[in-house]
């Protein structure tokens, strides 16, 4: 009663102003009071406008008042300053919107310092003293201050809910045990919770490990990233050293073999840094469930934290650490390059003076051989790859020669599954393709024998990719195409394509890679010319074949 005739007097002597009890009241010809200092303020920001106003009942005067102080209301306040309650200083902690406040005030409520789990009611400062005196309160439970305490109590039975039904995944009270969940699995709620508490902090020290060692193999990445540029750095600038007293076409071949080293280097820098890319989308989305279990963890209502899904505690999905295969730095290109100019350089210091026309034309690009007999000269014995081969293709004679299988749809879907059930795919998966198991450097030449609807006869790095549309022979950068079908050819590299009208089930196939020819023949009594590339190869080929169903293609023993 004292603290509501205070804060009653205390309205009424108040200047509406400030707020606040008066400060040497003084009372203006309309009746209404206040500070002294506060309706000076007021009148002076005013004094423009040569009228003065009440701020409450806006009555103006003219001129402006003189003021005196009121000492009756002095009287008065100082009387109320001295009947003011030990509380007072709690009039600074009233509840503003968004706060909870205290249940147990009355008239205007201070904001709550804490909620009762038991009592489910909110206390400010002042009522809450009795739980920290008093024994009877020893065993309740004091959280931060909700506004959900009434999700605490059963709607059917107007209790506490107190226990856990495992079987239903949900908070009852001690009366819904003999009602609607008799005879099923029940803890006390504080026990599950204990429970799950431990589950968060299990997958998040898993989780945190996880991170640790996802940001280790990071940092190994970049390392190797690093490791590579160096590496790279140093074969070049070895290699160009190496070039450096050799004529034109010995510079011509430092370029290609840098071309080639640059080729790699950027080949090897782009595999590492999608690595890292995934590595950091993995990483952030592990902090990102990571602070979902953190904020999970600091719930402090047993009700709150049980009514969040176990999916939402468990269910998180771990991908293996990064594994990848140490380089070799470009050692071997180092080692092939210095070898190479050693021999060149003592055969251009020791024998320079033997040098013929006929063996300085050796290391200059030759003609094309003509006649089969001369093209057999560079015959290579080539075979194919299972490694790389497409689920629908049957190699067969030593690898030499490729059937597609007859399938059912079940017999295809059973495939699929197999091949994709294996940890390291080298195969074509999108396209029916396989490629050679010997690399070709050098002048070489093969024939493909073929039948059936169609087959395609390519060269190919080794790089070139093994799924989606790209993959397809001709249909990306890497690769040198020569669909033949009975309706006529089509040469495609790089997506352009080239129509030829011929059509013969034997193809020649002529490569000298040092001089960038690569050339298709049409075999017969007679070789002719198909198609002829004029181009740099930057890396080894390797001989390709594509078939459509119900096809077969054979590459040729040469004698």
């Amino acid at each position: 009663m004292a603290q509501q005739r205070f804060q009653m007097d205390q309205e009424k002597l108040s200047c509406s102003i400030c707020l606040d009890l008066l400060k040497d009241p003084v009372t203006i010809p309309c009746g209404h009071s206040y500070c002294m200092n506060c309706i000076r303020s007021y009148w002076d920001k005013k004094d423009r406008k040569q009228t003065h106003s009440c701020p409450q009942c806006r009555q103006t005067f003219r001129p402006r008042p003189k003021l005196k102080k009121n000492t009756m209301l002095a009287d008065l306040v100082e009387e109320v300053q001295k009947t003011e309650p030990k509380a007072a200083p709690a009039d600074l902690c009233y509840a503003g919107p968004g706060d909870v406040s205290c249940d147990v005030c009355t008239g205007r409520k201070l904001k709550a310092v804490k909620s009762c789990l038991q009592c489910l009611v909110s206390y400010c400062e002042q009522h809450l003293q009795p739980h920290y005196q008093s024994p009877a309160f020893e065993k309740h439970k004091l959280v931060d201050p909700s506004t959900k305490l009434q999700e605490n109590i059963c709607s059917q039975h107007n209790e506490v809910m107190k226990i856990f039904c495992r079987t239903d995944q949900q908070c009852i009270c001690y009366l819904c045990t003999m009602d609607e969940h008799k005879g099923h699995d029940t803890v006390p709620a504080e026990t599950e919770r204990t429970k799950r508490q431990k589950e968060v902090r299990r997958n998040q020290q898993r989780m945190q490990q996880r991170i640790t060692e996802k940001e280790k193999c990071m940092r190994m990445l970049q390392q190797e990233v690093e490791a590579v540029n160096q590496s790279a750095d140093k074969a070049v600038s070895n290699s160009e050293k190496i070039f450096k007293d050799l004529i034109r076409l010995i510079e011509k071949r430092s370029s290609e073999v840098k071309q080639q080293i640059r080729s790699k280097q950027k080949d090897e820098v782009c595999r590492f840094k999608e690595l890292q890319e995934e590595l950091q989308q993995e990483i952030s989305e592990l902090r990102r469930k990571y602070s979902e279990l953190e904020k999970l963890s600091n719930i402090e209502d047993h009700s709150e934290f049980l009514h969040v899904p176990p999916s939402q505690i468990c269910d998180w999905t771990d991908s293996p650490s990064c594994y990848f295969h140490p380089l070799s730095h470009f050692e071997d290109s180092m080692a092939a390059v210095s070898k190479s100019g050693d021999k060149l350089w003592n055969v251009l210091s020791e024998e320079l003076s033997k040098f013929s026309a006929t063996e300085v034309d050796l290391l200059l690009p030759q003609s094309e051989p003509k006649t089969r007999a001369e093209f057999l000269q560079y015959s290579c014995g080539i075979t194919l790859d299972p490694n790389t081969a497409h689920m629908l293709l049957i190699l067969s004679d030593e690898n030499r020669k490729v059937t597609t299988k007859e399938t059912s749809f079940l017999t295809v879907v059973q495939l699929v599954v197999e091949m994709y059930g294996t940890t390291e795919n080298q195969s074509f998966t999108d396209r029916i393709q396989v490629l050679s198991r010997e690399s070709l450097t050098g002048r070489c030449y093969w024939e493909v024998e073929w039948t059936g609807v169609g087959v395609s006869v390519a060269v190919s790095y080794k790089g070139v990719r093994r799924k989606r549309e790209e993959s397809e022979y001709g249909n990306n950068d890497k690769s040198w195409a020569l669909q033949c079908e009975n309706k006529g050819f089509t040469f495609t590299h790089d997506k352009r394509k080239t129509s030829i009208s011929v059509c013969q089930p034997r193809i020649g196939v002529y490569l000298d890679h040092s001089a960038g020819v690569l050339s298709f023949y049409s075999v017969s009594d007679t070789m002719t010319l198909i198609h002829r590339v004029q181009t740099t190869f930057t890396e080894p080929l390797h001989a390709g074949l594509q078939l459509q169903l119900n096809s077969t293609a054979e590459l040729c023993e040469l004698k």
